[in-house]
């Protein structure tokens, strides 16, 4: 199995991450930190181990979902954001694996296979992958993981526009990704970087995420229990019906 290599010059999860964050993440990213603690909250799984795949140094992560478990493993290849989260969460006794499960069409099943008994959490990742990894890597990361609690939030999209609304909202499945966007900015064309991941990555959840003053992504959110079914947030807003 592929192993992770050591990087700090990714501007997805780097230096440039560690910078943004340390600059804007008690203002800018508040509102977003916020609703993922909600989304980890409403993430009753049963499991006793978690595993975090890609959590940098978990800026967007929240101590009392971490503290719900009595063993957290991560992968995570930047060895900054390693010694970073042993800082931020210096109550948290984390392990490190050295997988890379982003390798190959073999990743989802190794990862499955060597943590059998684990929650499996993406923390904003998958949307950075996805445009490099193996085709039909979804589709075989949803099948090793049926007997497993798991979840991710992802990038969707990017856009230089700000958002007009911020907070979380439901759509119903098959909805256009125009009436998506048109739920959270205003009318009109909208210049986007496409993650590729809306309607290949399963999503119950959008919000916008302001990285930076002139950065706004919309973020996807999808839990799975190993019944197959989702915890969904009573009380979002949503679009077709949902609440």
């Amino acid at each position: 199995m592929a192993r992770l290599r050591a990087h700090l010059c990714d501007a997805s999860g780097g230096l440039v991450y560690h910078w943004r964050a340390l600059r804007y993440r008690h203002a800018l990213w508040q509102p977003f930190i916020a609703q993922v603690a909600r989304w980890l909250s409403a993430w009753q799984t049963p499991a006793r181990e978690l595993v975090v795949v890609g959590p940098s140094a978990g800026y967007t992560l929240d101590a009392s979902f971490l503290a719900r478990f009595a063993r957290v493993t991560v992968l995570e290849p930047d060895p900054l954001a390693r010694r970073l989260l042993h800082w931020r969460f210096p109550e948290i006794a984390f392990a490190y694996g050295d997988m890379d499960c982003f390798a190959s069409l073999d990743g989802p099943y190794a990862l499955a296979g060597t943590y059998p008994q684990a929650a499996i959490l993406f923390a904003n990742v998958l949307g950075q992958k996805l445009l490099d990894l193996p085709p039909g890597w979804v589709s075989v990361l949803q099948t090793a993981l049926a007997g497993h609690a798991w979840a991710t939030y992802h990038d969707v999209l990017a856009t230089a526009q700000a958002p007009r609304a911020r907070q979380a909202r439901q759509f119903d499945p098959g909805t256009a990704l125009e009436d998506v966007l048109a739920g959270f900015w205003s009318g009109g064309e909208l210049a986007v970087y496409d993650h590729g991941s809306f309607n290949v990555l399963p999503v119950q959840d959008y919000m916008p995420w302001s990285i930076t003053p002139r950065q706004h992504h919309l973020v996807g959110w999808k839990s799975c229990m190993p019944d197959g079914s989702s915890s969904i947030m009573p009380g979002n807003s949503g679009i077709g019906g949902k609440s």
